[in-house]
């Protein structure tokens, strides 16, 4: 369990302090309290945000959250539910309580695991639940499921117009316990053909960092597209700028990243810089800063893609690489969520993560409530336009 650490240092921290998936981003805690929006493509592995932020957050006192769960617990009543009153009166829109089940599935996701069958969900056109991935080598994918595929039953119950969030909920054994091991039956539909499939729920990990090549020797693009900034993912941006041919130019994808460590964010940042500042940040009113290591690669050319889901740890990300000249961002402007939170320890295990303060790019912009700015700001075709850009800057064909 957590002390009260900050959740934004440099070393030695479970998670970054600018994480979008403290308000329960992170499908391991939003599938089960239900928050994803109705018709999500929702995953278990997935990191996904619909709220808006505010900068002007009321700081929620410690002790108040403490004492009120502390005279809750006495009375015999919701440690959970009486913190969370506490939060929601402050106002702090990136606040939130855990209780011990929750707080250990969030933890989880960090490291890139989720317990499941390894399938991801959406709403079709005509209100059906499908398939719409299959994670290879996950008990779905050992069954012969398939994307496209329309689930109609779990255990035997209709999936009808439940909401997407609450069927991965139920594929993942939330609220039942320990949910590895466990079984639970699919009814599916394929082309009219009718049929069950029961699965074992698996310990599965995700991947957060993809690489593939775009074009053609001498000059490739190496696109390197991060899903979320979850333990490892790095080491593997730095890798996979290490292992890229002499004369690639990369393309680093940062579409729809919510975040994650903002440890794995300064170790990607160092794949591109040669040391120097990432970003400030404050807590209660002291400012830290956040340095990369030395030694990154400085020449190649570099182009950035963001958009409206690049949040959090994405954007700190984002504004070094900008604000320090080593790439073109280019995409719609980004979500903006900036601020810090600190985890505080509650009786019976649950935990709060209270907002404390904000980050700042090192040219010293706030991007709580207002984003990033591409360089190049494209709503449409933005893959394209930013390979261009690349090529131009001599780093494609």
């Amino acid at each position: 369990m957590p002390g009260s650490a900050h959740r934004f240092g440099p070393r030695g921290v479970r998670r970054g302090a600018a994480l979008t998936l403290v308000f329960g981003c992170a499908l391991a805690t939003a599938a089960a309290t239900g928050s994803l929006p109705r018709g999500s493509d929702a995953d278990a592995g997935t990191v996904t945000q619909t709220r808006a932020v505010s900068s002007s957050v009321a700081p929620v006192d410690r002790e108040e959250i403490e004492g009120a769960a502390a005279e809750a617990e006495a009375d015999g009543k919701s440690v959970k539910d009486a913190a969370e009153e506490v939060v929601s009166r402050s106002g702090d829109r990136w606040g939130a309580v855990y209780d011990e089940r929750e707080y250990e599935e969030f933890e989880q996701a960090l490291d890139g695991s989720y317990t499941g069958v390894g399938l991801s969900a959406r709403r079709t056109a005509h209100g059906d639940v499908a398939v719409s991935r299959v994670q290879a080598g996950g008990p779905a994918d050992r069954a012969g499921i398939r994307a496209g595929d329309l689930l109609r039953t779990l255990d035997g119950r209709a999936v009808g117009r439940r909401p997407v969030a609450e069927v991965v909920a139920l594929l993942r054994g939330d609220g039942t316990g320990e949910a590895e091991g466990t079984r639970v039956e699919l009814g599916l539909v394929r082309k009219g053909r009718s049929w069950t499939e029961t699965l074992e729920r698996a310990r599965l990990t995700t991947d957060a960092v993809t690489v593939r090549r775009l074009g053609a020797a001498p000059s490739p693009t190496v696109m390197i597209k991060v899903a979320a900034f979850t333990k490892g993912a790095g080491a593997d941006v730095r890798d996979a700028v290490r292992d890229a041919p002499d004369g690639a130019g990369i393309l680093l994808d940062l579409r729809a990243n919510s975040g994650g460590l903002v440890a794995e964010a300064v170790v990607a940042a160092s794949a591109f810089l040669d040391g120097g500042l990432v970003a400030t940040y404050d807590v209660r009113g002291e400012e830290q800063a956040l340095y990369a290591d030395p030694g990154g690669d400085t020449d190649r050319p570099v182009v950035v893609l963001v958009d409206g889901g690049t949040m959090s740890a994405a954007e700190l990300l984002t504004g070094a690489l900008q604000d320090r000249g080593r790439a073109v961002t280019v995409g719609s402007p980004t979500f903006g969520k900036g601020s810090v939170q600190m985890p505080s320890e509650l009786p019976g295990g649950s935990v709060a993560e209270l907002t404390v303060g904000h980050y700042r790019t090192p040219a010293g912009r706030n991007v709580d409530g207002k984003g990033i700015t591409p360089d190049l700001v494209v709503r449409e075709r933005a893959q394209q336009r930013a390979e261009t850009v690349l090529s131009g800057l001599g780093g494609g064909s």
